[in-house]
């Protein structure tokens, strides 16, 4: 089966990308950047994802608690299409969490896309301490 591809970019349009997904389903994580932020996301394999433009050198980095995490935002308006999601700590990782090896794509940043129709999983990051 073929996935959907969706139009994705910022608020500005600086950002453009696409990616390949069936959508299932939104996450809402409850730590602090995410709960502030109201991002809906669906995670991707790197491969999924292709940024028309810029390059991601040319977005802006935000970084913080494990410092794993790469959250990249657009220096124009400030909105945050995608992220690649932090290395699980070491209590995640006893817990039999693997690595994911991919992209965490605001879903709110997809042209059509209507998170209503999706269930939402709920992620309680407040509750991982960090290593």
């Amino acid at each position: 089966m073929t996935a959907r591809v969706w139009q994705g970019g910022c608020h500005c349009g600086f950002i453009r990308f696409e990616v390949a997904a069936d959508i299932d389903h939104v996450r809402v994580c409850d730590c602090s950047i995410c709960h502030q932020r109201g991002a809906l996301n669906f995670r991707v394999p790197d491969r999924a994802l292709t940024l028309h433009h810029p390059d991601l050198d040319d977005l802006r980095l935000y970084q913080w608690g494990s410092g794993t995490a790469k959250d990249y935002f657009c220096p124009r308006c400030g909105i945050l299409p995608f992220r690649r999601p932090s290395e699980p700590t070491r209590q995640e990782r006893a817990e039999g969490m693997q690595p994911f090896d991919g992209w965490a794509v605001n879903t709110r940043c997809l042209a059509g896309f209507d998170p209503s129709l999706v269930p939402v999983v709920r992620i309680a990051g407040s509750r991982v301490a960090l290593d």
